[in-house]
């Protein structure tokens, strides 16, 4: 467990303190507004891209602790590439580089520890493995705004990001050699095509894409909707931040419970329950009492449904074949599908305002059928 924790650690600090930053960074290094959209867009797809390679090659070579510590290397020093860089065509090569090495640097770490917590006597828990990590997003977010504050530049995140990815890096070639486990027979060591002929597996997906991908207009459009409706700049930090401590809490907390007693079919419902609800408040108010009501719904909508996909790799999907797994869960569960209502949930937002959070009720209304279906 200690050092799982301090993969996590030094791993989702140094999320916490580039991702708030960088589009900061790419503007102090010169790049207008629509150079930083296609910089960050192109960035996106590559990141897409280079998830399932990387974990078929993990899977392929048994050697997710090595793909996972050289990705981890690679991103820190084309991070630091982005202070070097100097015109639009220099700024593209960095984020380039960059983002298509943390590519693999979100899936392979979970591949690692779900396969370590369903080893049979394991006494590493995952969900406050990712608690752990969702709290240090958010102190490297305060660290970051801190150490931009008192040296007035937005370059110094970089120069922590790549440290905290070093550290991740040394962490990763620490851990324990991933424990043998039962297999189901797929065939192909790293294959994409066997997993997805695994029903429950693609259920899942399928799950993960209606229910995650129902927060793109959250993420998008939630802070434009407290504005209009006059919530001041302190109080939208706050509903901000009891989001994630809700994440926090059930992921170290009745998280593991709920799953254990209830499932993961039951669990994803849960999850889907609690984001119409979530929704529909969003799309009939915004009234702050309201918001504080409907925030800590991030628990369930976000932190449960992905401890129920987890469950569902861990018990599906046979060990060999996990780094694979993890990078198409992240890839189509989460990438595309976020990116797909992204899009067509601003065109809705510009249409008919806070009404399209309907929308995104009645994706996780779509999703209960497939939840039953998991069993």
């Amino acid at each position: 467990m200690p050092r799982y924790a301090l993969l996590y650690l030094a791993l989702f600090l140094g999320w916490g303190v580039l991702s708030p930053f960088l589009p900061a960074v790419l503007a102090e290094q010169g790049a207008t507004p629509g150079e930083i959209g296609v910089i960050l867009g192109a960035g996106l797809a590559l990141r897409l891209a280079a998830m399932p390679l990387a974990g078929r090659m993990a899977d392929r070579h048994a050697a997710p602790r090595a793909v996972l510590a050289a990705a981890l290397l690679l991103a820190a020093l084309a991070a630091l590439g982005y202070g070097a860089a100097t015109g639009f065509a220099a700024l593209l090569l960095a984020g380039a580089l960059q983002h298509a090495a943390t590519g693999p640097v979100g899936p392979l770490p979970d591949a690692l520890a779900v396969r370590a917590a369903a080893a049979p006597g394991a006494r590493l828990g995952y969900g406050r493995l990712r608690g752990l990590g969702s709290a240090a997003f958010v102190a490297g977010t305060v660290l970051a705004g801190t150490a931009v504050g008192a040296t007035g530049a937005a370059g110094v995140v970089l120069w922590l990001h790549a440290a905290c990815f070093l550290a991740a890096a040394a962490a990763t070639l620490a851990l324990p050699a991933p424990p043998p486990l039962p297999s189901l027979p797929v065939p192909g060591r790293g294959a994409i095509l066997p997993l997805l002929r695994l029903p429950a597996f693609r259920r899942m997906l399928l799950l993960t894409a209606l229910i995650s991908g129902s927060h793109a207009l959250q993420t998008g459009y939630a802070t434009l909707r407290w504005q209009e409706a006059g919530i001041s700049a302190a109080a939208i930090g706050w509903l901000w931040a009891l989001s994630v401590a809700a994440e926090i809490l059930v992921f170290a907390g009745p998280g593991p419970r709920l799953l254990a007693r209830l499932g993961p079919g039951r669990v994803f419902a849960l999850a889907a329950l609690a984001g119409i609800l979530r929704w529909s408040v969003m799309a009939g108010t915004a009234a702050l009492p309201a918001m504080l009501l409907a925030q800590p719904l991030h628990g369930l909508t976000f932190a449960a449904q992905h401890l129920a996909a987890m469950a569902v790799i861990a018990r599906q999907v046979p060990p060999e074949a996990s780094a694979t797994a993890q990078s198409l869960y992240a890839t189509f569960g989460i990438g595309l599908s976020g990116a797909a209502m992204t899009v067509i949930g601003g065109q809705l937002y510009g249409w008919v305002g806070a009404e399209a959070f309907w929308a995104m009720a009645a994706l996780c209304l779509l999703a209960l059928p497939a939840a039953r279906g998991l069993g």
